[in-house]
């Protein structure tokens, strides 16, 4: 075991395979869970009650509570694993005001969107956590296989590559294969922009579009995002790394993607109110869309794609008539 002072923030799906794949390296982990009800239950039964409810965890290794002030206390490294929705707001009623000497560590993939920032500018702009000490999780890896040990891949991002290899060193197993970059700001921003597509995907699917288009509107989704992350953080990277392009292809694809699930229920003549009631865990790119639309006002990048999802989601354009205009700009 590495003894390690490891938190993670927030007991939904991806929390709950965080706090599993570290309990194969971690002797004791931090766990703050909203509810007492939670909380008792992993304690009695090594199950999270609400999801995942398959994954095992050993209640030996959890130091969990439902006190979010006496985690980030006792505790150096910090994963969130909030989505961000509700990320201001869940630090802010548990009066949380400084996170000095703490590595703060992103698994969120969203954006928080009071303030229409990336979770690494939310925590400097806010916080005044130093970017040296903010790290992003990204990559192909949906929570439900990483809970059931199938074999995956996972990206750390931090400024510096040597606390990407130490952090790298905490999650990785046998069926966890790990990699490092030092493009936080790109790693995230191409996590968010993802799920959008895959929201978009979702529509297709709803509307009954085949494999055919789909193949297409993907290969200009790859396009969009490294338009975007070459216009707004120039920098040398390869977009079709596992953690840009990967991370893509499997939530716009699998049946695990709550995004691409949102957005079949879009295409299918929902509304977003009734595909919010439907579902039971939060489709990032919903929120994303628009503070992606906010942020693109300054650089004014070509995003066809986000376009047309943000129209459908926000402006109440039909899904039939939004898709149709957008098969003539894709190539």
């Amino acid at each position: 075991m590495i003894e390690r002072k490891i938190a993670v923030i927030g007991s939904g799906s991806w929390g709950t395979a965080l706090v599993k794949l570290l309990g194969h390296n971690v002797d004791q982990i931090g766990w703050w869970v909203r509810s007492t009800k939670t909380k008792n239950y992993v304690e009695k039964h090594g199950r999270n009650p609400v999801y995942l409810q398959y994954a095992e965890l050993d209640p030996n290794t959890l130091d969990i509570s439902v006190d979010m002030t006496y985690i980030v206390k006792k505790y150096d490294i910090l994963i969130f694993a909030i989505p961000s929705a509700f990320l201001h707001n869940s630090i802010t009623e548990a009066g949380i005001t400084h996170f000095e000497n703490k590595i703060i560590i992103s698994a969120i993939k969203g954006i928080v969107p009071e303030f229409n920032q990336i979770v690494a500018n939310y925590f400097h702009n806010n916080y005044n956590v130093p970017y040296n000490d903010i790290g992003i999780i990204a990559g192909p890896c949906h929570a439900e296989e990483v809970a059931m040990q199938k074999l995956s891949f996972l990206t750390i991002a931090f400024l510096q590559e040597e606390k990407a290899q130490h952090i790298a060193e905490l999650f990785s197993t046998w069926y966890m294969k790990m990699k490092t970059s030092v493009d936080i700001a790109g790693t995230e921003y191409a996590a968010m922009i993802k799920n959008i597509v895959a929201i978009a995907n979702g529509i297709c699917i709803g509307l009954g579009y085949g494999d055919n288009f789909q193949a297409v509107l993907i290969v200009n989704a790859m396009r969009e995002i490294r338009r975007f992350l070459e216009d707004v953080f120039p920098q040398y990277r390869k977009v079709m790394d596992t953690e840009y392009v990967g991370d893509l292809l499997v939530t716009s694809y699998s049946k695990f993607s709550r995004n691409r699930t949102f957005g079949t229920f879009i295409g299918r003549g929902y509304s977003v109110k009734a595909t919010m009631a439907e579902m039971n865990m939060v489709a990032e790119g919903y929120y994303a869309v628009k503070c992606l639309m906010e942020i693109n006002k300054e650089h004014k990048v070509y995003l066809p794609i986000a376009e047309a999802v943000y129209n459908i989601l926000y402006e109440g354009i039909s899904p039939v008539i939004e898709m149709r205009l957008l098969s003539d700009k894709l190539n």
